[in-house]
This record gives C-alpha cells, structure tokens and sequence, in this order.
C-alpha cells in the first residue's frame, strides 16, 4: 500500500514537472533541460560507482564521443533522423566502452581509476589535434534532430517546450531501466561483485564479464546524455571529454549518494544548481568571477558535512541522537 502511495506520488510530480516550461521563462527551461541532461549522465556513471563498485574518472570520453557522432553524423541541410541517429550515438559509445574496458577492467583500484583516465584523454587529444571534428574550435550542429518514420515527422524537438518532454522521457526511461537492471538476477551479481568480488569469483560467477556487460551499458546510457547536450547547445567541442567533465559527474554520484539512483539525480540538480548560483552576478555580486574557489569550497563543506550524499540527509538527521534535556531543579522542602 506504501510503495502504491509513493508510486502515484511521483507520477503527480512527474506530470506537475511536465508543465513547468508553461510557467517559466527560457532560461529556467534550459537549466531544467541541462540538470535533467547531466542526471542522464550522473546515472550511467552511478551504474559503475554504485552498482559495481567501480570508479571511473574517464566517463567523459562516452559523454563526448555520442556528442561528437551526433553532430558528424547529422546531415548539414536539415535535422537528422532519431529513429537512427540514437542508436548510432549510442553505439559508438558503447563500442568505445567495450573497447577501453576489456583492457581497463584487468586493473583494480587506483590503477583502474588512472587507465579510464588515460583512455579519456587519448579520446579527448584525438578530437582536440585532429580535423576529425574540427580540431579545438569544435563543430556545430546546426538542426536539431526530429523523430521521422518515412516523410511523417513523428517528434520535432525543435521547441523548448517540446524538447524539454523529449529530455525528460528520455530520462524516465533511464532510470526505469536501471531501476529494473539493479533488481534482476544481473544486478544482483553486480552488487554481490562490490561488496565481495573474491566470493562471487569462487562461487563461480565471470565477474570480468559481468563488470565489462556493466560498462558497456554504462558507455551507451551516457551516450544518450551526449545526445541530447549536443541538439541543446548545437556545438560540440573537445572539452566534452576532458578529465574535468568526468570529475564533475562523479562528483555528482558522490555528492548525491552513491547508494541508489535517486542519489544520481540529486546530485546532478544539486551540484548543476550550485555552479550557477555561484556564476550569477546579482547573488555574489564580483566574486562570481571567483565562483571556481567558492564552488570548491561549498562541495568539501558538503561532502565532509553529508558522508552518506543529499539521498541520505534524513536518515542521518534522524540518526543524530537528541541532545540530554536539563535536570529540572530539585525543590528543597
């Protein structure tokens, strides 16, 4: 009856978030599109982090390359085609994914951290030295891309409103899908291979496999995020992949809550939220240009002050323990 009430109450969050671009001006509709487009991203990393207990600091390189084929695959004279322009982004993701991991996932720990780091990078100099997409200046996309069966368009996301649904469906059916993965036999395994890889190793599961099955998903979900960053801005350049994007989304899964998917979402709004809060003029007035020091110093605030992310801010005020009451004074007879 519980889970019932709960599930009805998102629903009406869901369909009340729907309507936000009905009351609210451009600007706030492109920040809500890009927390939502960064929760895409924060999810697929959260795959890794919370689900098999790897951590990547090359995440980007996914992120980028989806971007990237978006945009070089997407025809000049008009907008593309999503019935397959998604599934080519996401797959080139996902094959970059596959690749990088069957040789990162031989390492563990910190040597694991730095080859998805070095992966990263080689991904990111490759765009930033070559013509292939424009060298350091970047690319353009100049039309959105539309959902088109034949000569019907199904879906033009070329409004704000309307791309703003597309974003938000999009996001739906992630964490749906990762929320069903998690509860199958397949994400069981991936959090048996957290907590005790050893163990599931001798009760004969192939944990490489099923940790290269994880990355590659995890490759291809934050393709979907590549996507739709690269037909919000419509330029698409190196810095997409360099190693400060994949710190910003682990910080997300971190500051968040590596514990469960809605970790992943409150991060993403929460640190999306702070960085332009901290950029705006009319809150801090000339420290804005400074907003690097400030915003660093509020995610060490957070992280010391919530060990366990924004998810688990009511169970540790729950868990603080009250403080003693003062002994009423005695009355003397």
């Amino acid at each position: 009856m519980q889970a019932t009430l709960r599930s009805f109450c998102m629903a009406g969050l869901l369909c009340l978030f729907a309507l936000f671009p009905l009351v609210a001006n451009d600007y706030y509709i492109s920040l809500a599109i890009k927390i939502m487009i960064y929760s895409i991203f924060a999810l697929s990393l959260q795959l890794l982090v919370g689900g098999a207990g790897l951590v990547s600091l090359g995440h980007a390189a996914f992120f980028g390359i989806a971007a990237y084929a978006t945009t070089l695959l997407s025809p000049e004279s008009g907008p593309g085609n999503l019935l397959w322009l998604l599934p080519a982004a996401m797959i080139c993701a996902l094959a970059y994914a596959l690749l990088t991991g069957a040789l990162a996932l031989r390492t563990r720990g910190v040597y694991f951290i730095m080859v998805t780091l070095a992966f990263s990078q080689m991904a990111y100099y490759v765009f930033h030295d070559t013509d292939v997409g424009g060298g350091s200046d970047g690319i353009y996309l100049y039309f959105r891309p539309e959902l088109r069966l034949g000569d019907s368009v199904l879906l033009n996301v070329d409004s704000p409103y309307s791309f703003f649904l597309f974003t938000l469906a999009c996001l739906v059916l992630v964490w749906a899908f990762l929320a069903m993965l998690m509860r199958s036999r397949f994400g069981a395994a991936l959090t048996g291979i957290r907590v005790n890889e050893q163990r599931m190793r001798s009760a004969g599961y192939s944990t490489f496999n099923y940790k290269l099955v994880a990355y590659a998903l995890a490759g291809a979900l934050a393709g979907v995020s590549g996507l739709l960053y690269a037909a919000k801005d419509g330029f698409v350049n190196p810095e997409l992949l360099a190693w400060e994007q994949s710190g910003l989304v682990l910080l997300m899964v971190i500051l968040g809550g590596s514990g469960r998917l809605w970790g992943a979402i409150l991060g993403a709004a929460g640190l999306t939220l702070l960085q332009e809060a901290f950029q705006s003029q009319a809150l801090f007035g000339d420290w804005s240009a400074h907003w690097h020091l400030t915003f660093g110093l509020s995610i060490i605030a957070l992280v010391a002050l919530m060990p366990n992310g924004l998810i688990g801010m009511q169970a540790q005020w729950r868990g603080r323990p009250r403080p003693a009451s003062a002994p009423s004074p005695r009355t003397k007879s």
